[in-house]
């Protein structure tokens, strides 16, 4: 399914790549979790694209978007996401941010609540969740950098990326397995992740004010590796942040763990079409 590409210039300068697909509105922006490009929505954007507009983009240093040389804590990234929609000029927007991208979606619509028509969060970090502040968390952020550049040095990320590849039609498919997990997608991880306490720690003690739209939470309702007595209480923060929303919803994606864009699109992109819909 070919896009538009679009090039987008940020309010400082920097190139954003994202590609258009579909027609309609409200338009659909898609945001990918850490580290992660476009490619990650492969399944999900056609699905979305036979009803309405779909944008996926890569933030700065990912896929086919140069690097920021500035710190990429989640205020920027926020900000990057605001230059795309005024790029686009087209709101009101549905947003949907996955893992990371979910924090990211909602700093923006509470910065410019007017832009957003809805909100769909798929297994979003999460500042309810405890876990992410205990010992073992922080211990396991410390080894990041540390453990990361030498798996992408050796191939190993890349592999891993290849793997959820073949998941993704083309040219999605193909597109994560040239971008996705090289060592500058690594490199952009690290810079991602370098604030990712801090600004969780943040929005626990300065909560975003979200519009009164929808905010759809999806979780994946299967432990995956390592997340054996997390998966719980990450469902749990996500059933709460719904439920703070005067029209929240919490769905669950019972196939699926982390990865519900590539495990279970098709519920992605049921629930953002109910919000296309005003469901």
């Amino acid at each position: 399914m070919a896009g538009k590409a679009l090039e987008v210039t940020t309010r400082d300068g920097r190139r954003l790549h994202a590609e258009r697909h579909g027609t309609g509105r409200p338009v659909v922006v898609l945001e990918a979790g850490m580290g992660t490009s476009r490619s990650s929505w492969g399944a999900v954007v056609p699905l979305v694209a036979e009803r309405t507009t779909v944008v996926a983009y890569d933030r700065a240093g990912l896929g086919r978007s140069p690097p920021d040389p500035g710190p990429r804590d989640l205020d920027r990234l926020a900000a990057d996401l605001l230059d795309l929609l005024a790029a686009l000029g087209e709101g009101p927007f549905v947003l949907v941010g996955h893992s990371w991208g979910g924090p990211i979606v909602r700093c923006a619509a509470a910065a410019r609540p007017e832009l957003v028509a809805g909100l769909v969060l798929v297994d979003p970090s999460d500042e309810g969740c405890d876990l992410f502040f205990s010992a073992g968390s922080r211990r396991q952020q410390a080894m990041l950098p540390w453990v990361l550049p030498p798996l992408a040095r050796l191939g190993v990320l890349r592999a891993a990326a290849r793997r959820q590849a073949r998941s993704l039609p083309e040219p999605w498919a193909g597109a994560m397995r040239a971008e996705d997990g090289t060592v500058a997608a690594t490199r952009t991880l690290l810079a991602e992740s370098r604030r990712w306490l801090d600004d969780l720690r943040r929005l626990r003690d300065e909560p975003p004010h979200l519009p009164d739209v929808p905010v759809v939470v999806i979780s994946g309702a299967t432990a995956g590796f390592l997340e054996r007595g997390r998966r719980g209480p990450l469902v749990a923060a996500h059933r709460a942040r719904a439920a703070a929303s005067p029209r929240g919803r919490h769905v669950l994606a019972h196939r699926s763990s982390h990865l519900v864009p590539l495990t279970e699109p098709e519920v992605v992109a049921r629930e953002v079409l109910a919000v296309v819909d005003g469901r």
